[in-house]
């Protein structure tokens, strides 16, 4: 079965130990909006919104907003990542490009 965007959000608040209060602060909203959006079938957030929580919540838009189960919660992820990184200045990618290697253990 596949998840609905608020179920999604949901799961993700949950997941990341985030409060309905904690979410909607990260992302710039309200308490109640939030649980609107968890709650009401179907949710009708604007773009804005919908970008402000996959942010706050470290996942695309695309996968909120994906209720066909074709995109993966780790894809999505690594998606958000990706594009944090690639807006990054040079110096701070290069920190954690060695750090990646640290990890990797191929320092």
């Amino acid at each position: 079965m596949t998840e609905t965007m608020g179920g999604k959000i949901r799961t993700l608040r949950k997941k990341k130990g985030l409060t309905l209060a904690g979410l909607a602060e990260r992302a710039g909203s309200s308490k109640s909006y939030v649980w609107e959006l968890e709650n009401r079938d179907p949710p009708r957030p604007s773009g804005e919104k919908i970008a402000a929580l996959a942010a706050a919540l470290g996942v695309t838009a695309d996968y909120l907003l994906d209720e066909g189960g074709q995109l993966s919660e780790a894809n999505a992820e690594d998606e958000a990542f990706y594009r944090e990184y690639a807006n990054l200045p040079p110096e701070t990618k290069e920190k954690l490009r060695a750090m990646l290697k640290l990890l990797d253990g191929d320092a």
